[in-house]
């Protein structure tokens, strides 16, 4: 997940300033609330871990309908965007899995 937020994050600082404030900074608030719920879920007891895996499901989900809005606007162009998908899908598959597991 960091990769993809270095990536993205390197993306960010290069947008217009008038996105760059807007979806920008909500795509990047996102992102750092991603992976601060992945990093609280990784020191929780099995009980409260479902909650907040399904809480970064949730943000990660909105995550990615921005960054989709970013590329929507044409802020972001398509090799960046697909660059990004590949780190994103990996990532979902990642949190759907730990999902998974924690439903067994």
């Amino acid at each position: 997940m960091n990769e993809a937020y270095r990536l993205c994050h390197t993306y960010l600082t290069h947008l217009p300033k008038t996105t760059r404030y807007t979806l920008g900074t909500k795509i990047d608030n996102l992102f750092t609330d991603c992976l601060e719920l992945a990093l609280l879920a990784s020191y929780q007891s099995k009980i409260q871990k479902m909650s907040t895996v399904e809480e970064l499901n949730a943000k990660f989900d909105a995550l990615k309908f921005f960054i989709q809005v970013l590329w929507d606007a044409k802020a972001i162009d398509t090799n960046k965007i697909t660059r990004l998908s590949v780190h994103l899908t990996e990532i979902g598959k990642m949190v759907g899995g730990w999902i998974k597991h924690l439903q067994r």
